[in-house]
């Protein structure tokens, strides 16, 4: 099969002929005379498209043939038309060069090579064994970019291994007089590759890092080119204008306008937390007098509606810090049930966990904690009440065999 994507990569329509479809698992694997559709590599999805309308989902090379998988069997196999979904390839494109320019940067630069690389639907990420701070990789990226703008060319060449050490390229493992297809990106990079990419760097149009993290020993670049880059670029352009709009601030000023209520919003939470807790303080008394006590021990069972747990959580703590308490808090938020099961640490009666555990399966949920304090979650707050009536049952009657 003539592998036409190497003589033009920028084709989008073609007719041929189908020499062989082949059933696999309810899909059409369809070798064609010859093709435009790029196969899946190590480094590059496959092409997407279309033979005479039927979709083309996948195209991948075996034994030296290449396959274009479709969900529907091609009703004809002479001057079968084919088409390209070009704008995907062409994205790939992008950000299979746009890789190779930041990884040639970072290798200049930090004498650093990239070990690791993924080309993903909305981003790429590179691999490196050692870490570099946020300024080096800026130093990198504007290196990058700086090369993109160059236009330079972008040139593919066909070399046995004989040739290779004019490029101070390694000796590969492949038979003797075999040609090795290598792409050169002018005095930038050199590289065995099997990838197709835009003939200049001027096409990746712009390379933006969006993130970097700790990987293994090293560190990991994620970062959009092309077309992403751009449409990221356009998005974030509108979100601070439509912020700069409800903040009543230019695009300028924006920065330090979110900074100023920040903190104006700060100060305020935390006088909020400040009364939360005043009133926290008030409602423990309240809910301590109405107790009802068993054998001398109060026991507070409530159901609360949208409650933050939080604040739940709060009362709960304040609540065991007085002698012999147990409390049973179950909360409804939207379609889930909270449990929140807590006693004071003068009690041994019954341990919350367990408690907790045997309560929640009335509520399809799951939960756990400590012998004193225990909460959790389940899908069924239609169920809540009889839940707690029935933690509350066996406090009772444990409480009745003790002691106390």
């Amino acid at each position: 099969m003539e592998k036409l994507y190497y003589e033009d990569q920028y084709k989008t329509e073609f007719t041929t002929e189908i020499i062989d479809i082949i059933k696999k698992e309810n899909k059409y694997h369809v070798e064609l005379n010859e093709t435009y559709f790029y196969p899946k590599s190590t480094g590059q999805p496959s092409d997407t498209g279309h033979i005479n309308g039927s979709l083309v989902t996948c195209v991948y090379e075996e034994n030296n043939k290449i396959y274009h998988v479709l969900e529907v069997k091609p009703l004809k196999i002479h001057k079968v038309k084919c088409t390209i979904n070009f704008g995907l390839r062409y994205d790939y494109m992008q950000q299979h060069l746009g890789q190779h320019i930041l990884s040639a940067c970072i290798s200049n630069l930090f004498n650093l090579p990239t070990i690791g690389f993924k080309l993903g639907l909305t981003s790429s990420t590179i691999d490196l064994d050692k870490g570099i701070c946020a300024q080096e990789i800026k130093d990198c990226e504007k290196l990058a970019n700086g090369i993109v703008l160059e236009n330079i060319k972008v040139e593919v060449l066909y070399l046995i291994n004989s040739e290779l050490k004019k490029l101070s390229l390694k000796k590969l493992p492949v038979k003797s007089g075999e040609k090795i297809r290598i792409v050169k990106i002018g005095d930038i990079d050199v590289f065995p590759c099997l990838g197709i990419y835009p003939n200049s760097t001027i096409e990746v149009q712009l390379i933006k890092v969006i993130n970097f993290e700790k990987y293994k020993t090293g560190i990991r670049i994620e970062f959009i080119c092309g077309k992403r880059a751009v449409s990221d670029y356009i998005f974030k352009f509108e979100a601070i204008e439509k912020m700069s709009k409800l903040l009543s601030c230019s695009n300028d000023t924006i920065i330090s306008k979110v900074e100023t209520l920040t903190g104006e919003l700060n100060k305020s939470l935390t006088k909020v937390r400040a009364l939360s807790a005043t009133v926290a303080t008030y409602e423990v008394e309240n809910m301590l007098k109405e107790a009802e006590k068993i054998a001398g021990v109060r026991v507070l069972k409530f159901i609360y509606d949208k409650m933050d747990l939080k604040y739940a959580t709060m009362l709960a703590t304040k609540l065991v810090t007085s002698p012999k308490v147990i409390v049973l808090f179950g909360i409804k938020l939207q379609d889930k049930a909270n449990l929140l099961f807590m006693c004071s640490k003068d009690l041994k009666i019954i341990r919350m966990d367990s408690l907790l555990k045997d309560a929640i399966t009335l509520i399809d949920g799951k939960g756990g904690g400590s012998e004193f304090s225990a909460q959790g979650g389940g899908k069924n707050n239609n169920n809540l009440d009889s839940t707690l009536d029935y933690a509350l049952s066996k406090i009772k009657e444990s409480i009745l065999h003790s002691h106390y």
